[in-house]
């Protein structure tokens, strides 16, 4: 599985730069990590694909079906720690930034965050066979991909 492999050199980080406090203070800023301080969770700055180069997130997204995430975790946990996992619809939606251009993040917190759906550990409530995914272009979430949809991915952990 080249994909796998692709994940595995990718989401090692390079782990460089200083600890600094972003504008919104509910971030706080820490190389490659960002911790929410309201949800008392961490993001991986970079989307999986990306690694963090000590100032922006650099290479490409990589876009997964849910059934390929779970090795994508399973790596993540291993080169970085702790138990990373999908955020949930409400964690994802509350990184969306409606004021910002496309893609709708604050891309001082999140760089190179791509224009496009990402994958949520949420089940659609309209339908137990979709998944819910939030979209970065327009900041909208939709309950209707189906699991082999393959789809960015932005990981999160519990502080």
């Amino acid at each position: 599985m080249p994909k796998l492999r692709f994940i595995a050199i990718s989401i090692i980080l390079i782990l460089s730069g200083s600890n600094s406090i972003a504008g919104d203070a509910r971030f706080l800023v820490r190389e490659h990590i960002v911790v929410d301080l309201e949800r008392q969770i961490e993001w991986l700055r970079c989307s999986v694909g990306q690694r963090w180069d000590g100032k922006k997130c650099i290479g490409n997204v990589v876009n997964l079906s849910l059934n390929i995430v779970p090795e994508a975790i399973k790596i993540a946990n291993e080169q970085l720690g702790g138990q990373w996992r999908l955020p949930s619809k409400a964690e994802l939606t509350s990184i969306i930034c409606k004021a910002c251009p496309s893609p709708k993040i604050n891309k001082d917190i999140f760089p190179n965050t791509d224009n496009a759906p990402y994958w949520t550990g949420d089940q659609s409530i309209f339908n137990s066979r979709f998944y819910v995914s939030v979209n970065f272009h327009t900041g909208f979430s939709f309950n209707r991909f189906s699991p082999i949809k393959e789809l960015a991915v932005r990981l999160v952990r519990d502080r």
